[in-house]
């Protein structure tokens, strides 16, 4: 029995690896990202790493035999590396007592897991791993295994109704790691800042081990949470968030949609397992909170979001609304903000009696989650085009989450507690949060104080921002502003949206019959500014509806009447003129051209102004219109450039003559100025000189309308006893005279 189990903690590293892949990507693993229900491995898959299932009965067997499997510091997050690399433990338990410290020096450090902690880092770090998929395919999807595993391993260690089922296996030499301290020291003076004395401790002064009987219960649930949290959110610190600041420091590590996606599931799961706890046990007094009447499970759920989540999503989340492109992928980024933000969302179909001052003491407690990032927010929405449809109604969704009844108010309220001056909490002594075992809470004792109010805000603001913390008010009067700014730019849009889509339904009505005969507009410059493929007929009349919202719960959240909105509306003036439009965006010239201004990037933004788009390449190579026929145009490009690669210098001689000839040759063989001079880049008017020299054109006979015409001609002919070949004279003898005739009086007519 020794011997079996010795082979499989020799297989269990290898199996992983098999698995979820390596760390560094270059093993695939089985690619559960890929992986849906679709494929035919799905089920079985599933069934394999189901919590319950064989994988995981293997880790809880080997667990009970105090194996430990090394993962190298080098694979952590970047703040926790730096930390071990500088020889200073990091603040989260879950490394302490691991590091394995090899005669080479610290840069070869290894952390000694066991096999549940093992299991689950690698698992985590697939999410994150850069993995080479196949073409067509990309790992953003909710309905992938690794997904739906990510929401069974929360569900089961995480659950909001009973417990967690016991392992199967007995631990009786007591290998679990020790749970994290249930103490939480807040130096009065630093307002909720970790002293130093706790975090700064030297690698090789680890504290030791110290299994607590009760902790026991719930250490599985504590360590896939310390995991998750570690490996998909703590890759800034704030020190490296200050830096990120400056356009010469390369940001650490990008997430991608599909790690957003899964955060997303995370915060709303931790939600909704915080919103499970009893009512008895909201209500209770601290002594209550003893284990002796509360388990620790309910404990954990008591500040599972504030202890183990807040900092670490907040500044994640303020990287990716800096950094993320300006696109529709970030409505993931937005709906993770938006689930954080919104707990109430997600209590499931019990009554809270509390849920009023439940929500005022989160507001409270998270005030910086809804004020900095709805600024940050705000200076996004600023440099994005919301004539999309898709940017919107992500402005409409963010302005209609923060336009719940009194929720502007508890925002207010907080920012006046943070407010407050220093001297109300003078009388207050230094305050530790003790353990059960000592009659102490998790958190504060949530009097109904205005001191004890304060002191919640400030240290919450303390610890995520700095002691210098520089705090702008929501609704001072700076962001005030950049609000009516706001509202000016998605009145633009609205105004924008409207244009664009009163010019497409009549050049829809104007095209829809003549085009194909040709006689609509054949011209593909003339397409709106702003307009894109999805910008059109339902997608605008949406995007009017988003703005029009977002502006109403706007004015709601921010207190403006009818009148301010009015007054802020005209204050556009002539800049949502039609005529306007026409005008070139703000630009200055620069040695190699034009040179948008910061007001011009706004104008075209906004569509208030635009550059005059034409197809400036080769005219024989233009993309095939719907009005021409494909096989006629490819047919007579061929010959086109026969004839032209023959007698091209013919054709040069010809049309230099200065005589009537070179005239006539320049009328046939060379395409017609257009009367507007546009302004161009150097680089163009180098390449339109190239396409400028005189050459055979027969692209015009495989439009539709010529076809057409030429068949009426035809038919007309005959009616008229005129055979083929005689009605194919006439044509050419008629192109012929009207080329002479536009020889001789163009530029009269042109005058004229």
């Amino acid at each position: 029995c020794n011997r079996f189990q010795l082979e499989l903690h020799l297989i269990f590293p290898w199996l992983v690896e098999s698995v979820f892949g390596s760390l560094d990507g270059i093993i695939a693993g089985w690619n559960l990202r890929l992986l849906h229900s679709r494929s035919n491995e799905y089920n079985i898959v599933m069934e394999f790493l189901n919590p319950s299932g064989p994988m995981m009965n293997l880790v809880y067997k080997l667990q009970a035999e105090e194996y430990k499997y090394e993962i190298p510091v080098n694979y952590l997050p970047g703040p926790v590396k730096a930390c071990i690399q500088q020889g200073v433990l990091p603040d989260c338990p879950l490394f302490h007592n691991k590091l394995q410290f090899p005669p080479a020096g610290l840069l070869t450090l290894n952390l000694a897991l066991n096999p549940f902690e093992f299991f689950m880092f690698n698992f985590a770090y697939c999410l994150i791993t850069p993995k080479c998929f196949p073409p067509g395919q990309h790992g953003s999807s909710t309905d992938s295994a690794y997904f739906v595993l990510v929401d069974n391993y929360l569900k089961y260690f995480l659950p909001s109704e009973g417990s967690v089922p016991p392992s199967p296996f007995s631990d009786s030499r007591g290998s679990v790691t020790a749970p994290s301290p249930r103490y939480l020291h807040v130096s009065f003076a630093g307002y909720g800042v970790h002293s130093p004395s706790l975090l700064k401790h030297h690698i090789f002064h680890q504290p030791s081990v110290n299994a607590d009987p009760a902790a026991q219960e719930i250490w599985r649930s504590e360590t896939l949470l310390q995991m998750f949290v570690e490996i998909w959110l703590h890759h800034y610190s704030l020190e490296m968030y200050q830096k990120l600041q400056s356009p010469q420091v390369k940001e650490p590590f990008s997430p991608t949609e599909e790690h957003v996606l899964v955060v997303r599931l995370l915060v709303k799961h931790l939600h909704a397992f915080s919103n499970s706890l009893k009512p008895e046990q909201l209500s209770s007094s601290p002594s209550a909170h003893s284990h002796t009447h509360t388990s620790p499970l309910e404990e954990f759920k008591r500040v599972v979001v504030q202890r183990f989540v807040q900092q670490k999503l907040y500044l994640f989340l303020q990287h990716c609304f800096g950094h993320w492109p300006l696109d529709a992928s970030f409505r993931a980024v937005l709906e993770t903000w938006l689930s954080y933000i919104q707990p109430w969302r997600y209590t499931g179909e019990k009554t809270n009696p509390q849920q009023e001052q439940n929500r005022t003491s989160f507001v409270q407690e998270n005030l910086l989650m809804y004020t900095k990032l709805f600024q940050v927010f705000l200076n996004r929405t600023m440099r994005t085009d919301l004539v999309n449809a898709k940017n919107a109604l992500m402005v409409f969704r963010v302005a209609k989450v923060f336009a719940q009844p009194n929720l502007a108010d508890m925002i207010q309220k907080g920012e006046q507690l943070f407010l407050e001056p220093e001297h109300v909490l003078h009388h207050r002594q230094p305050r530790g949060y003790l353990t059960p075992s000592q009659g102490g809470s998790y958190l504060s004792s949530r009097q109904r104080v205005m001191t004890d109010m304060v002191f919640r805000v400030k240290s919450h603001v303390y610890a995520l921002e700095g002691q210098d913390c520089q705090y702008k008010q929501m609704f001072g009067t700076e962001l005030r502003a950049a609000v009516m700014k706001l509202i000016q730019i998605i009145a633009q849009a609205g105004h924008t949206a409207k244009r664009i889509s009163d010019h497409s339904n009549e050049v829809a009505a104007n095209n829809s019959f003549l085009s194909w005969f040709g006689m609509g507009s054949s011209d593909t410059n003339t397409t709106f500014p702003g307009a894109e493929q999805e910008e059109s007929g339902e997608c605008l009349k949406k995007t009017h509806e988003f703005l029009d919202r977002a502006l109403e719960n706007l004015c709601q959240i921010f207190k403006l009447n009818q009148g301010q909105l009015s007054q802020l509306i005209s204050n556009l003036g002539s800049s949502q003129d039609d005529g306007n439009s026409k005008q070139l965006p703000d630009c200055i010239q620069g040695d190699n051209g034009l040179i948008l201004t910061d007001l011009g990037r706004r104008q075209i933004i906004s569509g208030l102004r635009r550059f005059e788009i034409h197809y400036q390449g080769d005219p024989e190579l233009q993309p095939i219109r719907s009005y021409e026929n494909a096989l006629l145009v490819r047919l007579f490009y061929k010959i086109s450039s026969l004839v032209n690669n023959r007698f091209g210098g013919h054709m040069n001689a010809l049309c230099s003559r200065p005589d009537f000839l070179g005239r006539l040759g320049r009328h046939y063989l060379s395409e017609q100025e257009t009367t507007t001079k546009l302004k161009q880049s150097p680089m163009t008017q180098r390449t339109l000189e190239r396409n400028r020299q005189p050459r055979l054109s027969l692209r015009p006979l495989a439009s539709y309308r010529t076809i057409l015409l030429l068949l009426l001609f035809y038919v007309f002919g005959a009616l008229l006893s005129f055979g083929p070949v005689s009605s194919t004279l006439l044509i050419l003898t008629g192109g012929f005279l009207y080329g002479l005739m536009m020889t001789l009086f163009g530029d009269k007519l042109k005058t004229h």
